[in-house]
């Protein structure tokens, strides 16, 4: 018996690390040229107060954004040029959604929530590599910025041994 209480405390504390503690992308993986379900995990407040908005950047090559409205959230979007031209569905766009915002809602710290959007990875991604989703996390007292990008050579891993990574998908090749 004294051994399940050891493993249930170690667990619970493991499961509270910093270092599984930031916003994440359900879906690990995804094609170029398709659409793609991205679904935001927020596991926890800023440190102990709860969030109350999320905002996410759209990277460039992800176009075609429809973000999922939340009950008791605002949903806002902010579009802009892209930096370039691209195919959606036979038709040439330059502009789009760059950034998304649900705020007005609470989420506390204790609770875990998902926050959606539907998006389409242009072909001009580059496939075998990681796309980063910038999330900023608004909270009653503080931020947490989880917009940490690798450079270029390091490894794309989860965290990259970041303590405020950006969320990511690995884009796999077009099917």
């Amino acid at each position: 018996m004294r051994t399940y209480a050891l493993f249930t405390v170690a667990a619970a504390a493991l499961a509270a690390s910093p270092a599984v503690a930031h916003i994440t992308l359900e879906a690990k993986q995804a094609a170029v040229g398709s659409y793609y379900k991205a679904v935001f995990a927020v596991p926890h407040g800023c440190a102990g107060s709860p969030t109350v908005k999320v905002r996410v950047q759209i990277p460039e090559g992800v176009i075609g954004v429809k973000p999922m409205p939340k009950a008791g959230w605002t949903l806002d979007m902010v579009t802009g040029k892209y930096a370039s031209q691209y195919d959606y569905h036979g038709a040439k766009i330059s502009e789009g959604v760059t950034e998304v915002a649900w705020s007005g809602g609470k989420l506390s710290d204790q609770n875990y929530d998902e926050f959606v959007m539907q998006t389409f990875l242009t072909d001009t991604l580059k496939p075998n590599s990681v796309l980063y989703f910038p999330v900023v996390q608004e909270c009653e007292q503080g931020v947490s910025r989880w917009i940490d990008i690798p450079s270029a050579g390091q490894d794309g891993g989860h965290g990259h041994g970041s303590k405020t990574p950006a969320p990511g998908v690995r884009l796999l090749p077009k099917p």
